[in-house]
């Protein structure tokens, strides 16, 4: 009997062992996991900065690399002193509008894998602002960007991010054994079509409507392209590897066998539809639209809008429905750009066509598509679900709060001359003007 004992004892210490071992591997793994996934989506700020040069001017180029480089600095310190804690505090008694404690990262100690969380998160909060930096470049004066920047970073992203990532705010909260919404089923944004592109895209409308366009714009004669094809191409590509680190990774974890799976799915979702969305924006500007040439740029852009469509059901849909939502995507930027240009609002890297509405129509493909039965989280209108009443008013409501925010900052900024760059300013140039050395390129 001793002896049996004995064995008994050891087999149980045995067991436990194993045990433990088996959970600090799948902690190791998911963080591994993670700060990979965020990493890549530090890098998207290069593939921004690339782009967004490119689509400027050659006398503006350090100016809006500058805007970049403030983002993700000014932006990493509002999300530790503000962005998180409205985005993820969430309190004892938790409200459906934001969270309100770990300021300053107070009691993440407590738990110290939320560190990985807050990096990941973070990554996704600068990314708002950038978006906006590239529409309102050439004639926005950098004293008033970084002031709505430190705004949207603080306050105006992370609360819709506490609506429907915080399993607490009024998109997705528990019920039961499951999660529902204040309209509905529980909101279905993946990766972020609207909690982050939407809200870039239509803060982007806005600043370029009350910033006004650049001087001379719509002159007859305005020679307004970029200065660098290649830059808008590389950086194209730069954003294109970093999505995969923006919506993989927004699975959180990687540990299990099922969510590994849905990684698979997820990156090969991320692929097919901005390899359709661009094919369709480079065939229509090539032949149907303006300019009725090959248009690279446009090619680039309609790429961006494939992606933002899937960003947000990446998770819930079938390959072909992907591809099916990368087409309308592509459709959907080019009509949106045309429309912009009609309206005279002079968007320079059309950011509300590829965030704004194909982040609109990302949301709502989400309600549409996605079959129950595959069993992958999928409850779209086409296949008898009731996501769509869901997925319509996230739309309504995440544009409104972002453009009335917008409209509200930049405003009183304006009047009070601290946001639009003068004429004699734009002429020179804010290379020439702010820089040293005065110009990008020493040629």
């Amino acid at each position: 009997m001793t002896t049996v004992a004995a064995v008994q004892t050891a087999l149980d210490a045995f067991n436990t062992d194993l045990t433990d071992t088996r959970t600090n591997y799948d902690e190791c793994l998911n963080t591994i996991w993670q700060l990979f996934a965020a990493t890549l989506v530090v890098f998207m700020h290069s593939g921004f900065s690339m782009l967004e040069s490119g689509c400027v001017r050659h006398k503006n180029a350090q100016s809006i690399l500058t805007k970049n480089l403030i983002v993700i600095t000014v932006g990493f310190l509002c999300w530790y002193v503000f962005g998180y804690p409205f985005a993820f505090g969430t309190l004892e008694d938790p409200n459906k509008f934001s969270g309100f404690t770990n300021f300053l990262m107070i009691d993440l100690w407590s738990d110290k894998a939320n560190f990985r969380f807050w990096f990941f998160q973070g990554t996704f909060c600068a990314t708002g602002a950038t978006i906006v930096s590239g529409a309102m470049a050439e004639r926005t004066q950098i004293r008033g960007f970084t002031i709505y920047t430190i705004l949207m970073t603080s306050f105006i992203y992370p609360v819709v991010a506490y609506w429907g990532w915080s399993g607490n705010g009024w998109l997705n909260y528990p019920e039961g054994e499951g999660t529902t919404s204040s309209v509905g089923p529980a909101f279905i944004d993946f990766a972020g079509s609207g909690i982050v592109h939407m809200v870039g895209g239509f803060a982007a409308l806005v600043g370029s409507a009350i910033v006004g366009a650049r001087k001379g714009r719509w002159d007859a004669d305005a020679d307004f392209d970029g200065h660098s094809v290649p830059f808008c191409v590389m950086g194209t590509f730069f954003l294109w590897f970093g999505w995969y680190g923006f919506n993989c990774g927004s699975s959180g974890s990687i540990s299990d066998e099922a969510t590994a799976n849905l990684v698979g799915i997820v990156a090969v979702n991320t692929t097919l539809a901005p390899c359709v969305a661009g094919l369709v924006v480079f065939a229509l500007r090539a032949k149907v639209m303006p300019p009725k040439a090959l248009d690279v740029g446009g090619f680039c852009n309609g790429i961006l809008a494939g992606l933002v469509a899937i960003t947000s059901g990446c998770a819930v849909v079938k390959h072909w429905e992907a591809m099916l939502i990368g087409f309308i995507g592509g459709l959907l930027y080019c009509g949106a750009s045309f429309g912009l240009k009609a309206a005279k609002i002079d968007d320079v890297v059309d950011a509300f066509p590829v965030h704004g509405v194909c982040g609109i129509w990302g949301v709502l493909a989400a309600g549409l598509f996605g079959d129950p039965d595959h069993g992958i989280g999928g409850n779209g209108l086409f296949y008898g679900g009731d996501q769509f009443r869901t997925q319509v008013m996230a739309v309504i409501v995440i544009g409104v709060w972002s453009a009335g925010l917008t409209a509200i900052i930049l405003f009183p900024l304006k009047l009070g001359g601290l946001l639009r760059s003068s004429d004699e300013f734009q002429d020179i140039g804010a290379d020439n003007h702010h820089h040293t050395p005065a110009k990008a390129y020493n040629l």
